[in-house]
């Protein structure tokens, strides 16, 4: 079992945009935007241990620690069925993701102070609009089968990205309970600052909290630029404490925008690390940095110039 003390200056790196970077820089073709599949083709395999080694050896040269991300944001049952796979095939991908991970892991151990594997978990539907609403208890016994095997497989935390809405969040808290996992929720926002939703970070995080006993391990924004939820962060409250992660788009676009892109837009980088200057001055724990859609090594160096 893993622990980040949330009082502590430690900082974590995790990767940037996994799927933009393969699909726009490595001219990878991904149906439905999943990278699951690679894991199953030795040459796609080491361009995704290529991908991961740059932010390790970033890690390396900044003495931070870093947060292993599991390519397996898609590989739940529906969009592993759209794409061809059976149950019992998502369950060995995701066993499978979590292994490869670890072996990086075992090759950085005495240069990294701490590396965390975790197991990634992705909306049942779409990342930037809610389709479908599930109820907590739905949600949990949906995303168990990832869950499970992510346990199974020896990860040290759940990390669920870009999730929309309250319920669904929340029945991934239960599952990870349930299973006695560490668990991570990193809601997406829009360019006001709200879940696609509605729903406000402070009603999405007390909600969860108040429910769950506080049970997740602590709460990231991913896939919205800063500038979509700066003003959000500005007050005194105190759910603000409960924030620790930051992954955030390089584009200021909005989701609907980013959706109709045929061109990556890799934004400002060096406004990108400024920006996180003032994220760090109102969100007091502050401490996992990363990016989302657009961002790659150059944009996390960027950042760790200006937090560190």
């Amino acid at each position: 079992m893993y622990k980040v003390n949330s009082n502590s200056s430690t900082i974590y790196l995790t990767d940037g945009g996994l799927e933009t970077d393969l699909i726009f820089n490595k001219k990878i073709d991904l149906p439905h935007f999943a990278a699951f599949p690679l894991l199953e083709n030795p040459q796609q395999m080491e361009i995704l241990r290529k991908y991961y080694l740059e932010y390790l050896e970033l890690a390396r040269s900044f003495k931070t620690n870093f947060i292993l991300e599991s390519p397996t944001w898609r590989a739940n049952e529906d969009w592993g069925y759209t794409l061809g796979y059976s149950k019992t095939d998502l369950i060995r991908l995701n066993k499978l993701a979590i292994k490869e991970l670890q072996s990086l892991k075992t090759l950085f151990k005495n240069d990294i102070n701490s590396i965390l594997v975790s197991g990634q978990i992705g909306p049942r539907g779409d990342g930037y609009q809610v389709e479908d609403a599930m109820k907590a208890a739905n949600a949990k016994a949906y995303h168990d089968l990832q869950i499970k095997a992510f346990k199974e497989a020896g990860a040290d935390l759940i990390t669920a990205i870009t999730m929309n809405y309250v319920d669904e969040a929340f029945g991934i808290v239960l599952s990870a309970q349930s299973n006695n996992m560490p668990v991570v929720i990193s809601f997406t926002v829009e360019t006001d600052g709200n879940l696609p939703s509605g729903e406000s970070l402070e009603e999405a995080i007390t909600a969860i909290d108040s429910f769950s006993d506080n049970y997740p391990s602590y709460y990231m924004i991913n896939c919205a630029h800063p500038t979509h939820f700066s003003e959000k962060i500005k007050s005194n409250s105190k759910w603000k404490s409960r924030i620790k992660g930051i992954r955030a788009n390089a584009s200021c676009k909005s989701h609907a925008e980013l959706d109709q892109s045929t061109e990556l837009d890799i934004g400002n980088k060096e406004e990108l690390g400024q920006l996180h200057i003032h994220l760090k001055e109102h969100l007091p724990n502050l401490n996992v940095f990363g990016g989302c859609c657009g961002t790659d090594t150059s944009h996390i160096k960027s950042i760790c110039k200006h937090v560190l």
